[in-house]
């Protein structure tokens, strides 16, 4: 049996707009994120993870942003990515925890929501799914509102 752990890690400064997109969900708030593709800052962190414990590298080698085919691109492009590629290599996905590290908007209220979209395109039962936040106590970047930061860990077996 081959168990292994990736971590995934990514941060999106606030920018104009009037909504976030987080784990797939759209949260209305006062600002977007800013990046090159549709910015689901939790996405790509799970994505992230994925590739990390596959040991396939990280998002941007798999979608280079200096590529514009991703500008603007639906984050879930890229986490099928990831689940086909364990898939195809032979692993299960079996947990995926992510914690979204922001002031606001308030994740708890969306978290439900962001856990069955996550688990939907995974293609996983929605009680392997984690999604929750925490705030930095007004610390740093993301206490200041200045964006958000999230951190993800996903586990893979194969059998």
């Amino acid at each position: 049996m081959d168990i292994r752990t990736g971590n995934g890690f990514d941060v999106h400064a606030f920018g104009p707009g009037d909504h976030v997109v987080l784990c797939g969900v759209r949260v209305p708030h006062s600002h977007g994120l800013v990046g090159h593709s549709d910015a689901d800052v939790g996405m790509h962190t799970v994505t992230d993870a994925i590739y990390g414990a596959l040991v396939q590298g990280d998002i941007g080698q798999h979608f280079p942003p200096s590529d514009p085919q991703w500008k603007g691109a639906a984050s879930d492009i890229f986490l099928r990515h990831a689940v086909a590629l364990a898939d195809k290599t032979g692993f299960t996905i079996t947990h995926v925890d992510c914690t979204l590290i922001c002031e606001f908007p308030k994740v708890g209220p969306h978290a439900q929501a962001m856990r069955a979209r996550m688990s939907e395109i995974m293609g996983l039962d929605v009680d392997r799914v984690s999604v929750k936040a925490t705030t930095s106590e007004r610390l740093g970047f993301t206490g200041r509102g200045e964006g958000i930061a999230c951190l993800a860990t996903t586990t893979l077996v194969k059998l």
